[in-house]
């Protein structure tokens, strides 16, 4: 392997480190506090109808409990408000227990009995995010589990008509898949909140029973949207902590009219403010906090039971997490309010700004604004406080008498929380009847707090800042400095829209006279989309905030924006610059399920660089460098960017369909969904530059991946030795035609009786054990001719296998098998093989999902259905069995060989086409690669 294939390599290997590094550790620590269980968790399992347990054996449902209220509910005579959790992919239904354990705690000591009764379904903890067989079979057990649910309580007086469902994961996508059943009551669920599930598409699309479920749901929520308009839905993204399922996909495909479907990331949640992982999210308790509290807002006091009316659940969502008010909720602002205090709590301001520190000892207080003077000066008011108590603070005076306000109304209800205290901006020009403002600075219970006030002029407190370009590596940095006579200031991050985009963020801030101030916090916020995250500051400091985005605003009329809350009479440097390894971490958070298709291109095409030289010499060459000469990007992309830019015209796209042609699959970073049979094209032309690093990184893994398997293999077939006849022969493994026909057929009924993908994977490790033989071979016949080297003749030296040493018996000594000759031929094949078993490796990867799924179910059911490997994977089979006995010299001697090798390259464009949104294609494709190359060994 020449040095400079592994220096390229090895430059690739680092960029796809730095950009892993990344993805994988560049966030925040994990700021969630844990959530404990005050006493042991029980899980009491439900008794379904025979019928259901039947059907569904593998499955079940439980009830939470803990301590005197599992001992309570041990008959499961029940009587609070149902709950039901669902866990995700490979989940537990023991992961209800922080939800449960902090509901339970809550309802201790509150009035009227009011709590909930927590139940969770066991689904034997499938891969149903790489498996989407037994979705439907989750749904529809979800549905028999719902009615059992109800039935509890039939002897309750008030008993519930609907449960609540709390999905995680993958349970979030088959709580909205409900509504896609014929026989399903939609008025059984009208509340479902998810937590960190991908609702937009499949993770990794690896069979197309997920597709085909994703795309009834859609179908479903779109379509019938209208029918669905009283369930409302709450989904919650789990930040950049989640590598897992990206907060992007989280969010939800309705309507923009619909109100009661809400999708955010957890780190605009209020209270919460924190990026959770993908299984934190299930137990953060700042995160289960909320969700309790707007679970206990819900209920109907009356009847205990969650309430019907869809405004008030939208507003309890709204309050708990989109925007906290720091209000009592339910408490209607009163139209009028009537002050009665003193002339002397009276203050009017007459500068444009205000700075209170309350006293230790308790006071009233209250300070006049003057709006007269200042309505066509200023455009917006703004004030922040420390203190957080749950009480109003700002009115707009309507009546006063001298320097005293007698009625006002109270504009308290916009109020925002943030984490060291909350804000308000009221606009100016929408205050028509009001004559002054009114500061609450009142602290009856003599708690300090801090209060700051201010008049704004809109225009003078938005900076914009062009974002420097993607491309430019961190070389070029944008920055402004604010000299801060303000509190908020707006940074409009102009060009910043796009999910490809990652920039580092900077903030310094500096101030002239040291004394104590309100720490500031710093906003980056996209307005398309509810994923802002927070940074509190002390001052001065110096704060890197990492600006990167969740979704893209494809259409370019808004950008994201910087939200700087500062302290007044301090110097603020925003400083923005691109961050490659940012960069290379969102192409990977976006684009790393492509990389088995670029995997494969890869092998595939080096596949074609030692079959082409087989053709040309008779030898293969090594792996190395057939891989260094198969990364062509341009073969690749260019075909793919020509159909890209065809399919934009309408004549050619109309033609593309009626020819039946399927729809061509775009990169998830940078593609928009057109109308037209869900098709995607490239939002941009210059992002097309991501093929070729896509192709670059996943050429790497490839690489590096083979690398991996040779020396792996090399270490196996040391301990498999001592167990094997030493062999001299390149025929060593090979098989009869009679014992590969019979192969064939039992693999192919092993499959049809069992698991496609175990007969897959049986044929992988049969061809993998004639590489195996052949590595051994390798050695034997290296060491020998090591420890008694040959003397042959040129033309010996030149012959092909046994036939040359048959040819020249004297020059072999005796020993026509052990010569140069032998070896190279032996090392040729083992060239040839090792290609053929890592482009083998693939497709077993690809269909394990499938085989684990139904290695965990073998004691309910043998045959796995549906089984997405098969029948579509007996070509692929067929050819493994058959290129055992492939060698170079069959090849060399091939008729088919060129047309195979020039099949490659449009097989490879294909793949790229139509396999980025359905990698279980990649297979498919790969069958027809190797059935092309079984072919070539026969003929």
């Amino acid at each position: 392997m020449k040095a400079t294939t592994l220096a390229f390599y090895g430059c690739a290997l680092g960029l796809l480190g730095l950009g892993l590094r990344e993805l994988l550790l560049g966030f925040e620590e994990n700021r969630c506090s844990m959530t404990y269980m005050f006493e042991y968790p029980e899980y009491r399992r439900v008794q379904l109808p025979r019928r259901v347990a039947r059907l569904y054996p593998a499955y079940g449902l439980y009830l939470y409990g803990e301590g005197v209220y599992a001992q309570e509910t041990r008959g499961l005579k029940l009587s609070g408000a149902p709950v039901l959790f669902l866990p995700g992919n490979a989940g537990s239904y023991k992961q209800a227990r922080s939800l449960g354990s902090v509901a339970l705690r809550k309802a201790e000591g509150l009035e009227g009995g009011i709590h909930f009764n927590v139940f969770t379904i066991d689904f034997n903890e499938e891969l149903v995010a790489l498996y989407g067989g037994s979705l439907l079979r989750q749904t529809r057990f979800l549905h028999e589990s719902i009615k059992a649910i109800l039935r509890l309580y039939k002897e309750h007086p008030d008993p519930p008509t609907s449960v609540v469902l709390v999905g995680h994961s993958m349970g979030g996508v088959v709580a909205r898949a409900l509504f896609t059943l014929p026989r399903f009551n939609s008025r059984l669920v009208s509340l479902i909140i998810t937590q960190a599930s991908p609702h937009q598409a499949p993770v990794l699309p690896l069979d197309p029973y997920l597709l085909e479920f994703y795309s009834a749901v859609r179908q479903r929520w779109i379509t019938g949207a209208q029918d669905l308009r009283n369930v409302t839905v709450l989904s919650v993204g789990g930040g950049y902590r989640d590598y897992q399922v990206r907060s992007g996909l989280a969010a939800l495909r309705c309507p923009l009219a619909d109100p009661n479907k809400l999708s955010l990331v957890v780190t605009a949640v209020p209270r919460t403010w924190v990026s959770t992982d993908h299984l934190s999210i299930v137990w953060c308790k700042e995160l289960v906090l909320a969700t309790v509290r707007a679970f206990f807002d819900l209920i109907e006091p009356e009847t205990g039971q969650f309430t019907d009316d869809t405004e008030k659940r939208i507003s309890v969502l709204n309050y708990h997490f989109i925007r906290h008010p720091v209000q009592v909720l339910g408490e209607k602002p009163e139209p009028i309010v009537t002050f009665t205090a003193p002339t002397e709590a009276w203050s009017e301001v007459n500068t444009l700004r205000l700075f209170h520190s309350a006293p230790k000892e308790p006071q009233e207080k209250y300070f006049l604004f003057a709006l007269s003077s200042r309505r066509k000066a200023y455009s917006h008011f703004h004030c922040r406080s420390s203190n957080l108590e749950m009480t109003s603070w700002l009115y707009g005076c309507t009546e006063m008498n001298g320097s005293m306000c007698l009625q006002a109304v109270d504009l308290s209800w916009g109020t925002e929380l943030l984490s060291p205290y909350k804000v308000l901006t009221v606009r100016v020009n929408e205050l028509f009847s009001v004559s002054h403002l009114v500061v609450a600075a009142s602290n009856p219970s003599g708690n300090q707090f801090v209060m700051e006030c201010e008049w704004q002029r809109e225009e003078s407190q938005t900076i914009p800042v062009a974002v420097p370009h993607v491309l430019s590596f961190g070389l070029t940095v944008s920055d402004v400095t604010i000299n801060s006579s303000g509190l908020l200031h707006t940074v409009q991050l102009q060009h910043f829209h796009q999910v490809y985009q990652a920039f580092r963020i900077t903030v310094v801030s500096q101030c002239k006279v040291s004394k104590d101030r309100l720490p500031s916090v710093y906003r980056l916020k996209a307005p398309w989309f509810r994923e802002d995250s927070f940074t509190t500051a002390s001052i001065p400091s110096v704060t890197e905030i990492s600006g990167m985005l969740h979704t893209s605003r494809l259409d370019n009329t808004s950008s994201a924006l910087l939200l700087l809350h500062t302290a007044p009479n301090c110097q603020y440097k925003v400083s923005v610059r691109t961050s490659f390894p940012k960069v290379l971490g969102q192409v990977l958070r976006f684009c790393g399920p492509v990389l088995p298709v670029y995997m494969a291109v890869t092998l595939l095409l080096s596949l074609g660089v030692q079959l082409g030289s087989i053709g040309r010499t008779g030898r293969p060459v090594g792996m190395g460098e057939a891989m260094s000469r198969a990364l062509q990007p341009h073969a690749l992309e260019l075909p793919v960017y020509l159909l890209h830019l065809l399919l934009r015209q309408s004549w050619f796209e109309e033609v593309w369909v009626s020819l039946g042609l399927p729809a061509v699959d775009g990169l998830p970073l940078m593609a928009v969904e057109n109308t037209v049979q869900n098709a995607t094209v490239p939002s941009e032309d210059w992002p097309r530059l991501l093929g070729p690093v896509l192709g670059l990184l996943g050429a790497t893994v490839a690489f590096w991946g083979s690398t991996v398997m040779r020396l792996g293999l090399r270490l196996f077939s040391l301990f498999l030795a001592p167990l094997h006849r030493p062999s001299v022969s390149r025929d060593c493994g090979t098989l009869l035609l009679r014992t590969q026909v019979f192969l064939i057929l039992a693999l192919g009924t092993l499959g049809g009786v069992t698991c496609g993908a175990l007969s897959v994977t049986t044929a992988f490790l049969l061809h993998f054990y004639r590489v195996l033989r052949l590595q051994m071979t390798e050695r034997s016949l290296r060491h020998v001719l090591n420890l008694a080297p040959l003397k042959v003749s040129p033309e010996t030296e030149n012959g092909y296998g046994v036939g040359g040493c048959q040819s020249q018996p004297k020059e072999c000594n005796g020993s026509p098998l052990l010569t140069q000759s032998a070896l190279q031929e032996v090392r040729d094949d083992l060239q040839l093989h090792l290609s053929l078993s890592a482009l083998l490796t693939l497709p077993m990867m690809l269909c394990a999902p499938s085989l684990i799924h139904w290695s965990r179910n073998l004691r309910y059911s043998v045959p796995l259905d549906p089984d997405p490997c098969w029948p579509h994977t007996l070509p692929l089979l067929s050819a493994t069995v058959l290129l055992i006995n492939c060698n170079t010299d069959t090849l060399h001697h091939s008729k088919v060989l060129r047309l195979t090798c020039r099949l490659l390259l449009p097989l490879c464009i294909a793949m790229v086409t139509f396999s980025s949104l359905h990698l279980y294609r990649v297979t498919h494709f790969l069958s027809v690669a190797l059935g092309f190359l079984a072919i070539s060994c026969s003929l």
